[in-house]
């Protein structure tokens, strides 16, 4: 697998929020984080974002950090751009599918009013968790395998 790394696991105990890195965590299949307040959310139970979206943002925002967007996995090293709907990740113990590619924001987020801008609409990455288990810190993602194929 050709990947990147998982540079911080995040969840929150209340929607709206930014999420706080808590390092580790347990992927729930058809879930999402336990213990996020997002969980269970249809098919946009993971979100992902990349670090290097995040360092891009910084220059507005200097105290950006992981979990600032609402992502549950903050990733580097691993291009999220790529990505198609339908793609199979495999992320420490688990496997994901993505799901969907962005997303409409009904609301504006803080960040949105700090900045006049956020990055989740284009480049948040959602999946499924198509087969659970423990995600922390420190561990590789990459593809998997299409779901095509």
């Amino acid at each position: 697998m050709s990947g990147g790394r998982i540079i911080a696991v995040c969840k929150s105990d209340k929607k709206g929020t930014a999420k706080a890195d808590v390092g580790a965590g347990v992927l729930i299949e058809e879930y999402g984080l336990e213990g996020d307040a997002h969980g269970g959310f249809a098919h946009r139970q993971v979100s992902l974002i990349a670090s290097e979206d995040i360092d891009a943002m910084r220059a507005k925002l200097p105290n950006l950090r992981p979990g600032s967007f609402a992502e549950n996995l903050t990733t580097e090293g691993f291009d999220l751009s790529g990505l198609v709907i339908g793609d199979r990740l495999a992320a420490g113990e688990c496997a994901l599918e993505v799901s969907q590619i962005g997303k409409e924001c009904h609301a504006k987020c803080e960040i949105f009013y700090q900045a006049g801008e956020c990055i989740m609409p284009q480049k948040g990455i959602f999946c499924r968790v198509i087969k659970g288990g423990a995600v922390k810190t420190g561990d590789a993602i990459g593809y998997a395998a299409s779901a095509a194929s």
